[in-house]
C-alpha cells in the first residue's frame, strides 16, 4: 500500500468552504442531487467506454445509497468508471476555478444560494454542507490500477492514499455534522431522489429498495407512446390533478436541444391560470419547479416537464434572462403550441370546440400579449355565439356583415335571456358572446388589429333593425306638442336627473317599455376596472340613456295618467319602467334594489287601495 499523502488542494479555495456551509445552509438538500448525478454521469461515461472496451464487472448499473445512524455516516456508492490516483488528484484536489476572493466577497450576501455551486463547477464540494468530514474511495475501471481514498475534514486540506478495493467504482462517505441528521433516514432520502432523481438513466437504490422511475417518457419516440403512457405519466408527475385535455412532445435537436412534454389541464375557474405547473430538468436532473423565463406567462397554466441539456444544473434566473437560448426555446415553445391549436382546429372543430372553455383564457392572453401568437391564432380565436353555436370574428363578420351593418354585435355570455338579446333575436340578428372579464382589452385589441370591425355591445345602442322608423310618433297635439316630446317630459320629471338621458324611440317591439344604453366606451372601461378589482366601478355606469319605446301600452299608460287627473301616478309609473330598465341592464347596486323593492311595494299598494 503506498504512504500516505497529504495536502492542501488550493490556497484560494479557503474562502469558499465558509460560505457553503453558510450561506448556502437552507439550500443543503442539494447536495445529494450533486452527488448522484456525478455518480450517474460516471456510469453513463462508462456505458459509452463499453461500446468500444472491455472491461470486467459486467453491466448491472446502480446507485446504492446507505446510512450508518449510530456513526452518522451517509454513503452514495456507484459502480461507475471510478477514478485513478491521477484523476482524483486532477479532479478533487485541483478546482477549475479562478478568483476565490473575488468570489468570497462577491457572493457572501447573495439571495441566489442555490446558483453558486453548481455555476463554479463546485458540484462535489457541496458534501460539506452536511459533513465534517468526506471520504472517497474509488477504483478505476482500468486495469492495473490501485484503488485511491480521499479524505478531508476541512475541504482545504486533504488526505490520499492507495487502498484494497475490489469492485469498480466509487463510494463516497458523508460524516455529517450535528445539524444534518436529517439525511439518516430512508424516507427522507427516498423523496429526495424522486424530486432530483427520478429520472436519471440508472437504477438508484435507498438500502436496496428502488427509489426512482429512471426512464422518463419525455425521452422516448413520441410515436412509440400510447395515450395511455401520457395519461399515466401526467397522473404519475401531477397526482390528484384530473385528466388534461391534450399534451404536446417535445422533441428537439437542432438548433438547440430540447425535450419535454406539455400538458393542458382541465381548469375549474379563472385563478388556476396563474399557477405554474411546469418541471425545469437538465439531463433528466431536477432543477426547478418555475421555468417563468422559459415559459411566456400566457403559458403558465400549462403543466408538464421540460429538458434542456445545454443550461447550467443551478440555472439562475438571471441566465435565463440573458441567454439568447432561452429566447429560441421560448419562440420555439409558443409555436408547438399554436401548431397544436391550429391542427385541432382544423382536423376536430368539434372537440376543440370542447375544449374552449378551458383552453380559452389563455389564447386570449396569448393573443394580446404575443403579436406571432396572434398572427398564428387571429383565425382560430372561437367565440360562442347567440345561435347556441360557435364561430369566429371573421366567420360572423361576413355571414353578418351586410345585415348588421359592419358592426360585430357581442354581449355578455350572462345576457343571453335580456331584452336586449331578445329585442336583437326578434329580427333575425346575431351576437357574439363575451365569457371573461379579458374580453374587454381583447375587443379592443381585435379592433385595433382590424381596422374594418367595430364592436358593439347589445346595451350600448340600438340596431336600427329592431327601431319601427314607419311610426308615428312625431304628431302634434293641440299645445303643438309631440308625442316624444311628451313623453321625455314626463320621464325627465319623474327620474334623477343626475346622469340620465331621456330618448324616445318607437320599437317594433311593443312588450319593451323601456331599456338603458350604456355607451360602449364606458361599459369597456368599467369592465376592465372590474378585471383589477377596482372598488365602485359600477357608479361609472350612472351615466346612461333611458330609451322609452313609443309604442308601449304601459308608457301609453303612464303618458295618459300624467296628464289627465293623476299625474304623480303616472310619474310613478314611469319611474317603475326605469327600475325595470335598470334591473335588466345589471347596474343597480344592493342599496338600489332595496329602495326599489320599497318603492315598487309602496305604488302596488297605492293602486290596489283605491
Amino acid at each position: 500500500m503506498q504512504a500516505e499523502e497529504k495536502g492542501k488542494i488550493n490556497v484560494e479555495t479557503e474562502n469558499i468552504f465558509p460560505i457553503i456551509k453558510k450561506w448556502l445552509y437552507s439550500e443543503k438538500d442539494i447536495f445529494l442531487r450533486e452527488l448522484v448525478s456525478n455518480a450517474s454521469d460516471a456510469i453513463t461515461k462508462l456505458k459509452k467506454i463499453a461500446l468500444s472496451e472491455e472491461f470486467e464487472g459486467g453491466n448491472e448499473y446502480r446507485i446504492d445509497l446507505d446510512f450508518d445512524v449510530d456513526k452518522r455516516i451517509l454513503t452514495i456508492e456507484d459502480n461507475g468508471l471510478g477514478m485513478t490516483v491521477e484523476e482524483v488528484k486532477k479532479y478533487i484536489n485541483q478546482i477549475a476555478f479562478s478568483g476565490a476572493t473575488d468570489f468570497a466577497k462577491q457572493y457572501q450576501n447573495t439571495e441566489n444560494k442555490a446558483e453558486i455551486i453548481g455555476h463554479f463547477g463546485l458540484g462535489f464540494y457541496s458534501s460539506f454542507m452536511v459533513s465534517k468530514q468526506v471520504t472517497i474511495e474509488t477504483k478505476s475501471y482500468k486495469a492495473g490500477q490501485a484503488a485511491v481514498m480521499w479524505s478531508s475534514e476541512s475541504g482545504t486540506d486533504f488526505s490520499i492514499s492507495t487502498i484494497d478495493k475490489n469492485t469498480r467504482g466509487t463510494k463516497i462517505s458523508l460524516y455529517l455534522d450535528s445539524e444534518s441528521g436529517e439525511y439518516l433516514d430512508k424516507w427522507k432520502l427516498k423523496e429526495l431522489i424522486k424530486k432530483y432523481c427520478d429520472f436519471l438513466p440508472v437504477a438508484i437504490y435507498v438500502q436496496g429498495e428502488k427509489a426512482n422511475r429512471e426512464k422518463p417518457l419525455w425521452s422516448e419516440e413520441p410515436s412509440k407512446n400510447s395515450p395511455d403512457d401520457y395519461k399515466d405519466f401526467y397522473s404519475y408527475l401531477f397526482p390528484f390533478s384530473g385528466e388534461s385535455l391534450f399534451h404536446i412532445h417535445l422533441n428537439v435537436d437542432y438548433p438547440f436541444r430540447l425535450q419535454g412534454i406539455l400538458y393542458f389541464p382541465k381548469l375549474t375557474h379563472e385563478l388556476e391560470a396563474s399557477k405554474n405547473g411546469i418541471k425545469l430538468f437538465c439531463n433528466h436532473v431536477f432543477v426547478s419547479d418555475n421555468a417563468s423565463e422559459l415559459i411566456p406567462q400566457f403559458l403558465t397554466i400549462l403543466k408538464g416537464t421540460i429538458d434542456i441539456p445545454d443550461l447550467p444544473l443551478n440555472v439562475s434566473r438571471s441566465y435565463l434572462q440573458n441567454d439568447p437560448l432561452v429566447k429560441k426555446i421560448s419562440n420555439h415553445i409558443i409555436k408547438k403550441v399554436a401548431d397544436r391549436l391550429i391542427d385541432d382546429f382544423k382536423k376536430n372543430r368539434a372537440k376543440y370546440e370542447e375544449n374552449w372553455n378551458d383552453i380559452s383564457i389563455f389564447v386570449k392572453y396569448g393573443v394580446l400579449t404575443d403579436d406571432k401568437f396572434y398572427d398564428a391564432m387571429k383565425d382560430h380565436l372561437i367565440f360562442k355565439n347567440s345561435e347556441n353555436g360557435f364561430s369566429t370574428v371573421s366567420e360572423y363578420w361576413e355571414k353578418n356583415k351586410e345585415k348588421n351593418q359592419n358592426k360585430i354585435f357581442y354581449a355578455n355570455e350572462t345576457e343571453m335571456g335580456s331584452v336586449y338579446m331578445q329585442l336583437l333575436k326578434s329580427q333575425g340578428l346575431e351576437a357574439i358572446l363575451v365569457d371573461s372579464k379579458i374580453d374587454s382589452h381583447l375587443i379592443q385589441h381585435l379592433e385595433t388589429k382590424n381596422p374594418d370591425w367595430k364592436f358593439q355591445r347589445v346595451d350600448s345602442e340600438l340596431a336600427d333593425q329592431v327601431l319601427d322608423k314607419d311610426s308615428k310618433t312625431d304628431l302634434v297635439n293641440e299645445a303643438n306638442e309631440t308625442e316624444s316630446s311628451r313623453i321625455t317630459k314626463l320621464f325627465e320629471s319623474a327620474l334623477p336627473s343626475e346622469g340620465v338621458q331621456v330618448k324616445v324611440e318607437a320599437l317594433k317591439s311593443v312588450d319593451v317599455p323601456g331599456v338603458i344604453l350604456l355607451p360602449e366606451f364606458m361599459r369597456r372601461m368599467t369592465e376592465m376596472n372590474s378585471m383589477f378589482n377596482r372598488e365602485d366601478t359600477k357608479s361609472m355606469l350612472k351615466a346612461h340613456t333611458l330609451m322609452v319605446n313609443s309604442k308601449s301600452p304601459l308608457v301609453k299608460s303612464a303618458l295618459q295618467a300624467f296628464e289627465g287627473v293623476n299625474p304623480e301616478k303616472g310619474k310613478k309609473l314611469a319611474r317603475v319602467i326605469y327600475d325595470l330598465s335598470l334591473l335588466s341592464a345589471k347596474v343597480m347596486d344592493e342599496k338600489e334594489v332595496s329602495e326599489y323593492t320599497k318603492r315598487t311595494t309602496e305604488f302596488l299598494q297605492e293602486i290596489f287601495s283605491t
